[in-house]
Parts: structure tokens; sequence; C-alpha cells
């Protein structure tokens, strides 16, 4: 298999496991909402997990769609080093 072919499955398995937890959290907080509404509504502790599942999803999606090229994979060094080397050679 292709080094490019293995990037690109593996961009798109972050891809799918974004969307996977997206839907999860969507409708887990749903009905956790409605339970929070019908059990306590003076005390909404459904912001709880909202917040730190939420903080998941949000590190799924830049995984998935800002920080696409990795820091510590060895193609990006490569790409940076030679960078540097061209600044230093101008």
């Amino acid at each position: 298999m292709s080094d490019s072919r293995a990037r690109a499955e593996e961009r798109v398995d972050r891809k799918i496991k974004f969307y996977r937890n997206l839907k999860a959290y969507l409708i887990v907080n749903a009905i956790l909402a409605v339970i929070n509404g019908f059990s306590s509504p003076s005390f909404w502790w459904v912001v709880f997990p909202l917040f730190f599942w939420g903080i998941g999803v949000l590190v799924d999606f830049l995984k998935a769609f800002v920080f696409v090229d990795g820091f510590d994979d060895e193609e990006y060094r490569e790409r940076k080093i030679q960078e540097e080397m061209e600044k230093l050679s101008d």
C-alpha cells in the first residue's frame, strides 16, 4: 500500500471518528437534557457532560480538519528541515 493511500485512509478514519462522536454527543446529551428537565429542572447538571464531552468532540474536530498534518510524523519533520535549509541558503 502506498504512503499516500495510508495517509488518506488515516485522514478519513479521523473524520469518521469525529462524525460518530458528534452524533453520539448530540443524541445522548439531548436525552440527558430531557431527563434533567423532568427530574431536576432547578439544577441543570446536564451542562457538565455537555462541557467535558464537548472538549473531546472539539479535539476530534481539530485532529480531523485543522491539524491534518501531524507534528510528530517524519514527513512533517523533513519538510520543515527543507524549508529551514532554503531560508539559510538565501
